[in-house]
């Protein structure tokens, strides 16, 4: 169970696998509606992350996604990933309409949305752009035989569009995963603090040299005679 001021990890997964695209009419409205699918997460098998989600952590998190986001119709995802945790209304471009088991796999179907970035995902499709899924939550790793495992207090938040997964990768690597993340009291998550990563260059205290300041002595005939006569005074 995740309790509140807990810190936490936002996690992104690249699904390896071709999403499908379909048009199926509205019975009621007539409208034509773009719907894609495929496989949205993975179990069980170490993805190209290094992360290992047990079927038993990825079930518990799909299933408390289901009853909380998709049947309540709020289950709404972007087109690429954000910078955070949190759904952006202005770049949200689909619905998940559908979560479901098929052995180590959930496949998903979504709802491509009338919204300016739904607009964008459905012009890439008709265009024969090739669309991949990733996923999007909060949780903590722990290392285990050469591989992180996403822990039990893994939290799905949605599942993105992406299209380029190398630059997907490097985006996730060198953001997502630097930054902790923790659940104020309600329930929204805030950066908790940057995780810097390499080593840090210990600098020698500065040492400030004190001007040399050299006595200047004044040998010139004028104060030759003068001291001369000081000395006939004595």
């Amino acid at each position: 169970m995740v309790e509140i001021g807990d810190n936490m990890k936002l996690i992104a997964e690249y699904t390896d696998s071709n999403l499908g695209y379909s048009i199926q009419e509205d019975k009621k409205t007539g409208k034509k509606n773009v719907f894609i699918e495929g496989v949205f997460m993975s179990a069980e098998s170490k993805n190209r992350n290094g992360r290992i989600y047990t079927k038993e952590v990825l079930e518990k998190a799909v299933k408390k996604y289901i009853e909380d986001q998709v049947i309540t119709g709020r289950a709404v995802g972007e087109l690429n990933h954000p910078d955070g945790p949190s759904i952006n209304l202005d770049k949200v471009s689909h619905r998940i309409t559908e979560l479901n088991w098929e052995g180590n796999d959930v496949k998903g179907k979504a709802l491509v949305l009338d919204t300016p970035m739904g607009q964008v995902v459905k012009g890439l499709v008709e265009g024969g752009v090739q669309l991949g899924v990733s996923s999007r939550g909060m949780g903590s790793l722990e290392m285990k035989n050469g591989a992180n495992y996403v822990k039990d207090d893994f939290m799905l938040n949605t599942v993105d569009i992406v299209q380029d997964p190398s630059a997907q990768n490097c985006f996730v690597n060198g953001i997502f995963e630097g930054t902790e993340w923790k659940r104020d009291e309600e329930g929204h998550y805030i950066p908790f603090k940057a995780v810097e990563e390499g080593e840090t260059e210990m600098k020698e205290p500065e040492v400030v040299e004190e001007p040399i300041v050299e006595e200047i002595i004044d040998n010139s005939p004028s104060e030759i005679a003068g001291f001369e006569h000081f000395l006939s005074k004595l």
